[in-house]
């Protein structure tokens, strides 16, 4: 069964076509199933961030386009439109590509550690959606262990610049001193909470947290000092903020120009230095033509982070070096699976033979032998059938000098091995 992960990220499609493609949290259950059900589809994994959307799946021979003509037919576009943004990786490659992408090896900031709890919550999601099989299941679990490793075993982590502080760090270009900057934070996941921590560091002034569901603002804003709103009170606190750093999950903007263009004339000439890290993009990109608003997009915060980079690519060619090594030996257990294997026919035969003196045994009681002469015959004969073909075997290889099979015989047997003349 081929494996094939098929996908585009922040280096091969612009946000505007990744927002096309991507799959928010509520839809992805539903389209696992849907992708599950297509022909020739054995199991599937889809992966969804601000920077890439990936399925992960396990085909049967013949159905290798499957995923690519779903992919297309799903998000309704153009037959053709994802052809030269898109990658693919088949067998082994497919293999290597998944352990960089958790390892943060494939990320735009290299090591960043957020990608492996995204893995981790795909991977969660297909199982719920029972669409995943033993090879992709397998797969997973060895890459949370690569990942682990990797961590464990080099650098690569070590003062890792997320997007959140990347995010932060341009803000402190525009407003020098974020002691006297008003924040506002739209969303509630992760990487807003990265951002928080981030900000607090930095001693913000005021810190506003806005949310769809006021709760998790509320509990997001309490662990750091904030004050929170719901979403639908944006347009009356928007003209406080200095700062804007959005990540939510929506499918349409939740900050429109119409929204930004009374709060610009608010603020009589005061910057506004907004950033949108979500995917589809939670700010209207009609916002960036505004006078003193600097909107930065998920894209735009590539060269900061390519300055961080440098620093952590001693420990990528090590962790690459993990990766090579495990790549192998995952492969080798899947291919095991195409293999007969020979314990299977070894308790089979077995089983044959004790059937048949079984019977034979039960027959001599029942002509009236004693039980110690029928016992005595089923351990000589099961004995004598299961040992003939293995050691006539053995004989042979002993007359030839095959030095390879008398060794193995030992680790078999768990007898000491033959030493060589």
């Amino acid at each position: 069964m081929p494996l094939i992960a098929l996908g585009l990220n922040h280096l091969t499609a612009p946000v505007s076509l990744r927002e096309q493609v991507a799959f928010d949290a509520d839809a992805a259950g539903e389209a696992l199933r849907e992708l599950k059900a297509e022909p020739g589809v054995e199991e599937a994994l889809i992966l969804s961030t601000c920077n890439r959307t990936e399925l992960y799946v396990g085909v049967a021979e013949g159905a290798e386009q499957a995923p690519q003509a779903w992919l297309n037919r799903h998000h309704r576009l153009t037959p053709g439109k994802l052809d030269e943004f898109l990658y693919r990786h088949d067998e082994d490659a497919a293999v290597r590509h998944m352990f960089r992408v958790a390892t943060g090896l494939d990320s735009m900031v290299l090591g960043e550690p957020q990608i492996l709890g995204q893995v981790k919550d795909a991977y969660q999601l297909a199982r719920d959606a029972q669409a995943l099989g033993a090879p992709l299941d397998r797969l997973l679990q060895h890459t949370f262990a690569v990942a682990k490793r990797v961590r464990t075993d080099t650098r690569i982590g070590a003062h890792t610049v997320s997007v959140a502080f990347t995010a932060v760090r341009l803000a402190e270009q525009v407003f020098t001193d974020l002691k006297q900057a008003c924040v506002l934070l739209i969303g509630a996941g992760d990487t807003i909470e990265l951002a928080a921590r981030h900000l607090v560091d930095k001693r913000v002034s005021r810190l506003i947290v806005a949310n769809r569901t006021l709760e998790n603002a509320q509990d997001l804003a309490s662990r750091y000092g904030g004050y929170a709103i719901a979403l639908a009170d944006l347009p009356q606190h928007l003209a406080e903020a200095d700062i804007v750093i959005s990540s939510t999950a929506a499918r349409q903007p939740v900050v429109t120009r119409a929204m930004v263009e009374p709060a610009v004339a608010a603020r009589k000439r005061r910057p506004m230095f907004m950033v949108d890290i979500a995917v589809p993009r939670d700010i209207d990109p009609e916002v960036a033509a505004l006078e003193d608003v600097y909107l930065y997009g998920i894209d735009d915060l590539q060269q900061v982070i390519d300055n961080n980079r440098r620093s952590r690519e001693a420990s990528a060619r090590e962790a690459e070096t993990i990766i090579d090594l495990q790549v192998d030996r995952y492969m080798a257990w899947r291919r095991a699976l195409t293999l007969r294997n020979p314990a299977v026919d070894l308790r089979q035969h077995a089983e044959r033979y004790r059937d048949e003196v079984l019977l034979k045994a039960q027959a001599m009681l029942a002509r009236g032998k004693s039980p110690d002469e029928a016992l005595a015959f089923l351990a000589n004969t099961l004995t004598n059938k299961l040992l003939h073909h293995p050691s006539a075997r053995l004989r042979e290889a002993a007359l030839n000098g095959d030095l390879d099979l008398l060794h193995a015989a030992g680790r078999l047997y768990g007898e000491s091995e033959p030493k060589d003349e």
